[in-house]
């Protein structure tokens, strides 16, 4: 036989098409050719299937090879065509059976003695290829990773991953001599530990909002001096979120296996907590590069992005924002790739009320003038302000406070009742309160007339957009499912009109 095909996955932002690997072995002068729009790594296969080839014992025929990785118009990046390039020759010219190779697809890189080295992205193209599956109804194929890799992968239910050491071994597989062991989980330690919320002093209207937001899904802003805990509340917020459920888990894995510094199974079901500098740029925060990789938003999906001293971040950085808090997801083109990356995070931000900071402080005097309060403001545009939902501040705490004991309650118990509130928006709408669509909206967060009077006063003194309008009755929602009331009082609609109010003088 001279023809061998193959099949293998690229990565493609988030999705993993497939790739077939065609090797034809022809008489004529001795040649190795790759084809299909291979990228530098994949074309440099060349001297690494030859030796891995070579000091694994086989023979590397003299002939003219040509290995197609169909389709043509895919781009293909990355060592992981090594091991089916490897494979489709050997098949090829007769050195192991061909027959059972449509049962797998396979990945891995290989080095020039033969053994395989991990892959990026071996939990996203599982995932996607488990996801894809499950929509189709089909089956899916086995699939043949660098032992590395193999236990990442097996983190999906469902999947049957074969662990490989070297081409040697994956040969003797095929040949029927010796099996490979199927891949087990990592390891993935006890039950996800955070911060406790008690720890924090005093700032109970923090605390507060910071509960409403976890409820319905609500991004915050809060502003106050400096050392007054903002950084503290941010770093406990995600343990007052419900638990990962298992989709949530493998969405949120899958991104950081495909991040530069891969997958870390100790944080299995731990929600992402992403805390970049303010002297990120935009494309570490969104994600991008010649070939798009996950930013600092995506990697932050189902859990928290925390940006402290927000108008310390570039304008750009800072208006980039704007899509995936709407959409929750970002698109990333570039001139020959195109890429779709999961963004829904919770927004968690923080700010100095003014430039030194001092600003309402009771101890501290502020020496900014109001044209530098204003300059230092407006920094953040008015559509990015016009997203998050709440605002609040978080003043200094007197003397006496700071030297009480912590009083206040406890991470676990506050997330009881956050997912309590959550579960009554799962049976009455299916989703989060803050992914109500504006039908959704009307359907779902009904007003009497003292709530609906309420909110046209507010309209009319603060000059609220129809965005504001709609996430004051999301917030009000929330508000109401904390307090297990089944419809919104006007009660719930001042309080989500006061974090609102705040956030439209402060532009």
């Amino acid at each position: 036989m001279s023809l061998a095909v193959l099949h293998s996955r690229a990565l493609a932002g988030a999705a993993a098409p497939e790739v077939t690997v065609e090797t034809h072995l022809a008489n004529g002068l001795p040649s190795f050719t790759i084809v299909g729009l291979p990228e530098a790594e994949v074309r440099e296969a060349r001297d690494r299937v030859r030796a891995a080839i070579q000091n694994a014992r086989f023979e590397f025929p003299a002939r003219r090879i040509t290995v197609n990785l169909a389709p043509a118009d895919l781009p293909k990046e990355g060592g992981r065509f090594d091991l089916p390039i490897a494979l489709g020759i050997l098949a090829a010219s007769g050195q192991i059976p061909s027959a059972q190779l449509h049962q797998y697809e396979f990945a891995g890189e290989l080095s020039l003695t033969g053994d395989l080295r991990p892959v990026r992205g071996a939990l996203a193209v599982t995932a996607a290829v488990a996801s894809a599956a499950a929509a189709s109804g089909g089956a899916q194929r086995t699939f043949v990773l660098p032992a590395a890799s193999a236990s990442e992968a097996a983190l999906i239910p469902g999947t049957r991953v074969l662990s490989g050491a070297s081409l040697l071994a994956v040969c003797a597989h095929l040949a029927g001599q010796e099996a490979l062991p199927e891949a087990a989980p990592p390891a993935t330690g006890d039950e996800p530990r955070y911060p406790d919320m008690a720890e924090v002093k005093g700032q109970v209207a923090g605390k507060r909002a910071l509960e409403i937001a976890a409820a319905g899904g609500h991004s915050v802003l809060m502003i106050g001096p400096p050392g007054t805990g903002k950084s503290m509340l941010a770093q406990r917020f995600p343990g007052i979120l419900p638990p990962l459920d298992t989709a949530e888990a493998i969405e949120s894995a899958a991104i950081q296996s495909l991040a530069a510094h891969g997958l870390d199974a100790g944080r299995w079901r731990v929600r992402p907590f992403r805390s970049p500098h303010h002297s990120a740029s935009a494309v570490s925060l969104v994600g991008g590069g010649a070939d798009p990789r996950p930013g600092e938003i995506s990697l932050a999906h189902n859990g928290v992005l925390f940006l402290d001293e927000l108008p310390e971040y570039n304008r750009d950085v800072l208006e980039s924002l704007r899509e995936p808090l709407e959409t929750g997801r970002i698109h990333i083109s570039r001139a020959s790739r195109h890429a779709v990356y999961p963004s829904r995070f919770l927004l968690v931000a923080a700010m100095n009320p003014c430039p030194c900071g001092n600003l309402g402080h009771t101890a501290k005097a502020c020496r900014c003038t109001p044209d530098q309060i204003v300059r230092y403001r407006r920094k953040i545009s008015g559509p990015l302000l016009d997203r998050i939902d709440l605002r609040i501040e978080i003043p200094a705490l007197p003397e006496g406070d700071l030297l009480q004991k912590s009083s206040g309650e406890s991470s676990g118990v506050i997330r009881e009742r956050v997912a309590a509130a959550r579960q009554r928006q799962i049976e009455r709408q299916g989703k989060i309160n803050a992914l109500l669509s504006p039908k959704e909206i009307e359907q779902h967060c009904g007003l009497d007339a003292a709530s609906e009077n309420l909110l046209k006063q507010a309209i009319a003194r603060l000059g609220l957009s129809a965005r504001s309008f709609h996430r004051i009755v999301k917030v009000a929602r929330s508000i109401a499912d904390l307090a297990g009331e089944a419809a919104i009082r006007s009660s719930h609609v001042a309080e989500a009109i006061q974090y609102r109010r705040g956030m439209e003088e402060g532009t």
